[in-house]
């Protein structure tokens, strides 16, 4: 039994902090789902409803982390990395809510063929920390560490995505100002989610070294 095992069987476990990160990874996720429902031809306006709600109920996790944290003495693992998971996952959630309200704003009435690959690599990443997460209170580093992957893999096919539409955007002389603003701007939002991903794999895969 390794230093750090031993000191677990001592430290009382706090384990209600990994239930607020499972259902903050599970809130992203349906988040995710539910934006990707503009792609099979709910309304902008009906799919902003369903994430802005998830995103409420995202928030209130975060804020719950922040009082159960702001009250204990000795956490599972360190305060300030489970603060900085818990503010990563809550990104995803304000992000995707931001392509969608954009969506909506600029008018957008049905999501290009870009926005739908951004969409389906979203639900992609965060189907992985959903089912990742649990592995942090079970201290299954591997598993972590192996998702990780995974998440940089889908990250780099996420950004090639944006930057080839963002080419043809701009590449297209004929193209709408307006239609140009609207599409950069959703596209921006959706593949910042998709970054924010990533970056929940990494802060994962610094615990993973940290504690494994």
């Amino acid at each position: 039994m390794g230093l750090q095992d031993i000191v677990r069987w001592f430290v009382p476990r706090e384990d209600h902090f990994y239930l607020y990160l499972e259902g903050q990874a599970d809130k992203a996720h349906e988040g995710a789902l539910a934006l990707h429902r503009f792609t099979e031809g709910s309304t902008a306006t009906a799919v902003r409803d369903a994430v802005q709600e998830l995103e409420h109920q995202g928030d209130k996790l975060c804020h719950e982390m922040e009082e159960a944290l702001a009250k204990t003495f000795v956490t599972p693992i360190d305060r300030e990395d489970l603060q900085k998971l818990s503010a990563e996952l809550d990104d995803i959630l304000d992000l995707a809510n931001g392509a969608i309200r954009a969506a909506v704003l600029y008018g957008v009435q049905k999501p290009t063929a870009p926005m739908g690959k951004l969409m389906g690599v979203l639900v992609q990443c965060t189907g992985v920390i959903k089912e990742t997460m649990p592995n942090l209170r079970k201290n299954a580093y591997a598993k972590i560490t192996e998702s990780t992957h995974t998440l940089r893999k889908l990250e780099k096919e996420g950004d090639a995505v944006y930057r080839e539409s963002l080419s043809a955007l701009f590449s297209d002389e004929a193209i709408d100002a307006k239609r140009l603003l609207r599409e950069k701007e959703v596209l921006e939002d959706l593949e910042n989610a998709v970054d924010h991903c990533e970056t929940v794999g990494e802060t994962l895969a610094h615990l993973a070294v940290k504690h494994g």
